[in-house]
């Protein structure tokens, strides 16, 4: 059964200097969801547009010089039918497709080659969507969701020792894990009406039986109600904005709310 989500953003950035920004906050039109009605309001206006990774979602570039301030909405109809992940089987390494083998090895956030020994001893005996499972289970039992616990340079191992942290240190350690299993796995950055505090949301999804499938180990997100912003190897390639330059902060809302 198809879900409607509204999705309402507002950003109010003061800039210390004249800088471009790149953002990415629109929701992306691909299967499994459909964005309906939308509007994006900035000041300045768009300089440009570029394709998200993997060619999912638009990033927009900015050049602000004394502030800039975005207003976005839309209606994103969900129509995803999760499968249970423990019944679905890994593919094998050689059969992978081309786009997908870059999320099996180590990226900056995902230390895959430190991590791997870890895996191995805690998840090594099961394959496939059981494994998963079992990550993720395992990260939901053995984290406690802390804002402020982790900051811009922590790592899936950094929140692997501290056993606390945010949704992006969730989706990082999950990802980090499963890669060192054989499968791969990538951040996903997304809007969800049940993540609480409401903001921009970072989960995971895997590949098991030839298909994407959302995981999100904080237990925020169901995969139904989530409409997908964009992915990427991990937080370095979801950032909703990227300033190249200095800002302050003056005011963010975000807004997501089931409409059906």
């Amino acid at each position: 059964m198809p879900h409607t989500i509204g999705i309402a953003v507002k950003l109010d950035y003061a800039m210390n200097g004249p800088a471009p920004v790149l953002m990415q906050i629109g929701v992306a039109q691909m299967a499994g969801q459909r964005v309906g009605l939308t509007s994006c309001t900035t000041t300045p206006g768009i300089a440009h547009t570029v394709p998200g990774h993997d060619g999912l979602g638009e990033r927009l570039w900015l050049e602000p010089e004394t502030h800039f301030d975005v207003d976005y909405r839309a209606t994103v109809e969900i129509n995803r039918q999760p499968l249970p992940l423990g019944s679905l089987a890994a593919d094998s390494l050689s059969a992978l497709p081309g786009e997908v083998l870059e999320y099996l090895f180590p990226s900056r956030y995902c230390p895959v080659d430190t991590m791997h020994a870890a895996a191995v001893d805690m998840f090594g005996h099961l394959t496939g969507g059981a494994a998963v499972e079992a990550v993720r289970d395992w990260i939901a039992t053995h984290l406690a969701y802390v804002p402020g616990a982790s900051h811009g340079g922590t790592t899936a191992l950094d929140t692997f020792h501290a056993r606390e942290g945010v949704c992006r240190d969730y989706a990082h350690l999950l990802i980090a894990l499963v890669r060192s299993l054989g499968i791969p796995a990538r951040m996903v950055s997304a809007y969800s009406p049940d993540v609480t505090p409401q903001d921009f949301h970072a989960l995971a999804q895997v590949w098991l039986a030839g298909a994407w499938h959302l995981v999100d180990a904080t237990g925020m997100a169901d995969p139904a109600t989530t409409a997908i912003i964009g992915v990427g190897r991990d937080a370095a390639d979801i950032a909703f904005l990227t300033i190249f330059g200095g800002a302050t902060l003056n005011a963010q809302v975000v807004e997501v709310n089931l409409v059906d």
